[in-house]
């Protein structure tokens, strides 16, 4: 089976990778370990250029090494959505009484990954560029592209889910199959610690 994986950067992350030593992920390692009978043609990898932030200068730094990593692998293509950073007033949830009831907070959100993954998932389908998709999510916005991938192009489509939570329920109405991520695949998955591009050797950032 043709297969194509599409990876929602930021869930992987924040759903399987954030607070563990296993950042270093190789996804098309992970991807062959969780999908063993299936021929991968292609990885999509979407995300976001991330911004600094006063408590952490150097995740820019660290993202862009990372990608260069994944550059290193065959077959995968990074597509960017964009990243927005920036200071709201927000209601407190249990403000003290005769205190304030707002406080500034940095908000943070990722644009367009999502919407990329659904028209590249039909595109490809209709373009019959793989015989099964996958997509690394647990996100119930991909639902209406599933459903479409499944019910009107006739392709099946499944989920790995990075998350430790149940997968959404009615993303999961849809899926083909659904796999749960696990920590041993995430372990088993790493990059090594020195690789090599054509710009030549590069090595995972210290502070991961």
């Amino acid at each position: 089976m043709r297969t194509s994986v599409y990876i929602d950067g930021f869930n992987l992350y924040y759903g399987a990778v954030k607070d563990t030593p296993y950042k270093w992920l190789d996804v098309h390692r992970m991807c062959s370990m969780m999908l063993p009978n299936h021929q991968i043609v292609k990885i999509k990898y979407f995300t976001a250029h991330v911004s600094a932030r006063n408590d952490d200068p150097d995740k820019p730094t660290r993202q862009q090494i990372y990608l260069r990593a994944l550059r290193t692998l065959p077959n995968l293509e990074v597509i960017l959505g964009r990243f927005l950073s920036h200071d709201i007033m927000m209601p407190l949830a249990n403000p003290v009484p005769g205190g304030p009831r707002f406080a500034k907070v940095t908000k943070t959100e990722e644009k367009g990954s999502d919407v990329n993954i659904a028209a590249h998932l039909i595109n490809d389908g209709y373009k019959k560029e793989y015989d099964i998709a996958v997509i690394v999510t647990n996100d119930s916005d991909l639902t209406e592209p599933v459903r479409i991938v499944r019910h009107e192009l006739g392709l099946p489509v499944g989920i790995l889910n990075p998350h430790k939570n149940q997968t959404s329920k009615v993303l999961a109405k849809h899926a083909s199959f659904i796999k749960q991520i696990r920590t041993g695949v995430l372990s088993a998955s790493q990059f090594l610690l020195v690789l090599t591009d054509a710009r030549g050797e590069f090595r995972k950032p210290s502070s991961w």
